[in-house]
């Protein structure tokens, strides 16, 4: 109510008019016209103006609040002010006195005008004529008295006709909007926001809406050999299914690595392993077969498999990110400075950058079912690495009861058409327990080509975690972590192998390993050390390594410090340090300098220095410098990459002792709409996400759908919980991209987006489900609402007297309730937000019988006409009169 009547016609009237003619009435009045002329009685009196002020309470808000002035006093309504407070009241029928208790039950109050005290609590307080006003609609207390009996102090701005509130309780009002913002935080964590129209997903039966594609040429003067590497990955829907191919292919016979010595290797120019293609359907309502797969899979397996798997996969695992109990510490190596992203089933849950020397960790939350953990890497010259490294938490817990498989079988692209198979179960067994069992099959294997095992995931205590598994005639391991309240971890490692097995290419006998991470955060740096001890038992030979990790930052410098021991009898230890630190220059440079250094000798192994720079936001310029005196190998490059909204320009030379080479790369991306026929550019992937395209328009005929000939409406602005939002200021569309598929995604629509107050949306909150490889079409019907604005007056006087605080309702066709107004302390009444149709707007009679009056017409016909612009229907008039009182 408060929030239409601000940004009403008549509300921006009368703010000004209280702030600018009122006060200047006031002032003349108080100024020219006697005292004698304004006294009630033989003796003179205060004189009182009755208006209304803007109260204004910091954590609320503000709203307009009956008033009566006395030169440069202030007394405020006791019932319009608790009521916007949330303290409870109540007033008598004749308004003799008002009663409740004020934020606690345990402190009733009375405000009794008859006998002229306010009793709070067990303090009885007597008031002078100076503290309260009463009328036949309210009772006033000033601003003094609300201060001293209930810690309401008051500011009194006479030239704004307004009021500071401040107090040092916690007012109900302020309480309610604390808790209602904690329930939306949590609502939104848990994804539990509730929405005014939810849209599900939707399965065309053909649809092609997205393509990425990159290009990188490299140019090597001294061996003459050149090569291009093209890359086209195409995404859509087919048969009702998400359908992405990815096409590589190269133009070169031979390829060898920069700056190293590597020999040549053949590679060939169409490898079929190197082509990636999968359809996937989807239906998480079914709760027996949520996915269908096939193409090339994804399977974690007990066997050695380091080819691709093309098959089929069944499961009812959810799509969604599903969180459990507790996380697991992820970390590992990237090149330094590149952004890297968490994936669980999909969802991304959270993301870092690389620090100097490359490293990277996540607490990846344990989450229900099996789940598949996706890593993505964006370097700083805009390179995106197409692979997704596919890590298995150890940890499997279920809900209590629930069941969950996955069936997979297929066809090894090993050069033997190797036939595999795999199928895993689990069951939760109880909160803290999960069970599972299985079978997996590889036709390569000469023995044991059968692999049953079993697995269990346990929350021995809130912080400690225990994982176990075994695989007859291959391996059994288990896996305990433990981390105390402080944040330090401990985690434990011990796998044992089957004696003569061949699923595992490896010969070992035996892995160990224990990590000991934790956290260190002061004002001054954080830091983040782990020290890890590895050894591998072989039958001849035992293979042991230690890293001691320390990542973090002291005073703004990035600093990383790896620590590598290596074990091997009977050689003599290898031991040696890489030091890595990022921090800016003066003219925001970042310099990345780095070394390696062998303790057996003393020496120093490598160096290398980078100075990089981002140019016009969207340019990036690098020059480094590298030294390795192992192998006597010096190279010098500089880079370039610029970032345009339709794709990635990039280019490095390097200059090497034996060796030059030459790279220019681009890449980007195209979502193509079908809805609206248009297609959209960016410079990063596109293929395997979806999006949305909000079209508002005015809803002329009010029956919430888009009709021929009706017009788009300009301004709209939204809000996502995620992905980047584009607004095309031509023709209104506004697109949400990079979105993930199958998730539903909360979209909030601003009410007050337009410069025409008439102009509102109905059902601002939308929750939609995103569709693999497409783009959405959401029409957003924006109503062309009406203004009410009237006067009750009093015993049909002029308006000068006006009744306050009555009630009227505005009905639809005379029948249905649609809203409610409440007069001024002049009487006057006003409302947006009414469509265009016929109402009759009504005082309410039983309000008017508990104060003693009558009035002569008690409903009024109105209508809202149709405009673009919106109607504006004024001059409504009630006139009510007292009833005489046997």
């Amino acid at each position: 109510m408060i929030a239409a009547y601000e940004n009403s016609t008549f509300g921006r009237l009368c703010r000004i008019t209280r702030m600018i003619v009122i006060p200047v009435i006031l002032g003349m009045l108080s100024l020219f016209v006697p005292r004698k002329a304004l006294a009630i009685g033989p003796e003179p009196e205060p004189v009182f103006y009755e208006t209304s002020v803007f109260v204004v309470v910091q954590g609320i808000g503000g709203a307009e609040i009956s008033a009566v002035i006395n030169n440069d006093s202030a007394y405020l309504s006791v019932t319009d002010l608790f009521n916007f407070l949330k303290i409870k009241n109540i007033a008598t029928p004749h308004m003799d006195s008002v009663y409740g208790f004020f934020i606690t039950e345990k402190a009733p109050f009375l405000i009794d005008k008859k006998n002229s005290v306010i009793r709070y609590g067990e303090k009885l307080t007597p008031l002078n004529k100076n503290d309260m006003v009463g009328t036949e609609t309210s009772i006033y207390l000033s601003t003094g008295c609300l201060a001293s009996v209930f810690g309401l102090t008051c500011q009194f701005s006479f030239r704004s006709l307004s009021v500071k509130l401040e107090t040092r309780q916690e007012l109900p009002a302020i309480r309610e909007m604390r808790q209602e913002m904690m329930r939306k935080n949590i609502s939104r964590l848990k994804g539990e926001l509730k929405a005014d129209t939810i849209i599900g997903p939707r399965h065309p039966m053909f649809s092609i809406g997205t393509a990425d594609w990159s290009v990188v040429a490299t140019q090597r003067p001294e061996t003459n050999a050149n090569d291009t590497w093209v890359n086209l990955a195409l995404g859509g829907m087919v048969l009702g299914g998400e359908t992405n191919v990815s096409l590589n292919y190269n133009n070169y016979a031979q390829s060898q690595l920069p700056f190293s010595h590597d020999t040549l290797s053949a590679v060939k120019p169409f490898d079929q392993r190197q082509q990636y293609y999968r359809w996937r359907y989807v239906n998480n309502d079914n709760s027996l077969l949520r996915q269908v797969i096939a193409g090339k899979i994804f399977v974690p397996s007990v066997a050695s498999i380091f080819d691709p798997i093309v098959g089929v996969q069944f499961t009812n695992s959810p799509t969604s990110y599903r969180r459990s109990y507790g996380s697991y510490t992820l970390s590992n190596y990237t090149d330094p400075g590149w952004t890297v992203e968490l994936y669980v089933n999909n969802a991304l849950v959270d993301y870092t950058t690389a620090d100097a020397a490359g490293f990277y960790t996540f607490q990846v939350p344990l989450v229900y079912g099996n789940s598949i953990v996706k890593l993505r890497f964006y370097g700083p010259w805009g390179e995106e690495r197409s692979r997704e490294e596919n890590i298995s938490i150890p940890f499997n817990f279920l809900p209590l009861h629930e069941f969950e498989y996955t069936a997979s079988a297929g066809v090894v692209e090993d050069g033997h058409n190797s036939f595999f198979f795999r199928l895993q179960m689990n069951y939760g067994a109880s909160r803290k327990l999960t069970l599972g069992a299985g079978m997996e099959y590889l036709s390569s294997i000469t023995k044991g080509k059968l692999m049953p095992f079993v697995t269990a995931s346990m929350r021995m205590t809130p912080n400690l975690l225990l994982s176990a598994d075994y695989t007859y005639g291959v391996r059994g391991r288990g896996i305990l972590t433990y981390r105390m309240p402080s944040n330090l971890q401990f985690e434990l490692y011990y796998t044992r192998y089957k004696k003569g097995q061949q699923a595992i290419i490896y010969n070992y006998v035996e892995e160990r390993k224990f990590i000991i991470s934790k956290p260190f955060i002061t004002k001054g740096f954080s830091f983040y050390n782990r020290l890890t001890l590895n050894q591998i038992i072989m039958p001849d030979t035992r293979y042991t390594t230690a890293e001691w990790l320390i990542s973090g930052a002291v005073a703004r410098v990035g600093v990383n410090v790896s620590t590598y021991a290596i074990f091997l009898k009977p050689e003599p230890a290898f031991v040696y340090s890489n030091l890595a630190l990022t921090f800016r220059l003066p003219g925001a440079i970042i310099a990345t300098p780095q070394l390696q250094y062998q303790y057996n000798t003393n020496s120093v192994m490598a160096m290398r220095c980078e100075l990089g720079k981002y140019l016009f936001r969207h340019g990036y310029v690098n020059v480094s410098y590298e030294r390795n005196y192992k192998s006597d190998i010096t190279n010098v490059g500089v880079g370039l990459r610029y970032d345009f909204a339709f794709s990635q320009i990039g280019f490095s030379a390097w200059k090497g002792t034996n060796m030059s080479t030459l790279v220019e790369s681009a890449r980007g991306s195209l979502i193509y709409d079908d809805k609206t026929r248009s297609v959209g550019f960016s410079n990063r992937t596109s293929v395997g996400t979806g999006g949305v395209v909000l079209v508002p328009f005015l809803d002329l005929n009010g029956n919430d759908r888009r009709d021929p000939g009706e017009p788009k409406a300009y301004g709209l602005k939204v809000n996502c919980n995620a992905g980047r939002i584009l607004q095309n200021f031509h023709d209104t569309t506004i697109r949400i991209v990079n979105l993930e598929p199958y998730e539903y995604y909360f979209i909030e629509l601003a009410k007050n987006s337009f410069e025409n107050v008439a102009w509102r949306i109905k059902k601002p909150a939308i929750s939609v489900a995103i569709d693999p490889n497409q783009m959405k079409l959401i029409e957003v019907p924006v109503s062309i609402m009406g203004e009410v604005s009237g006067k009750l007056l009093l015993d049909g006087q002029d308006s000068q007297n006006g009744m306050g605080r009555l009630t009227v309702s505005f009905y639809k066709n005379d029948t249905t309730l649609v809203a409610r107004a409440q007069t001024e302390s002049d009487g006057y009444f006003d409302y947006m937000g009414l469509p265009p149709g016929a109402y009759t707007a009504r005082i309410d009679t039983v309000q008017l019988q508990k104060q003693g009056m009558a009035a002569e017409v008690v409903k009024l016909p109105f209508t809202i006409r149709f405009r673009m612009e919106g109607d504006v229907v004024e001059g409504l008039i009630f006139r009510v009169r007292k009833v005489a009182t046997e």
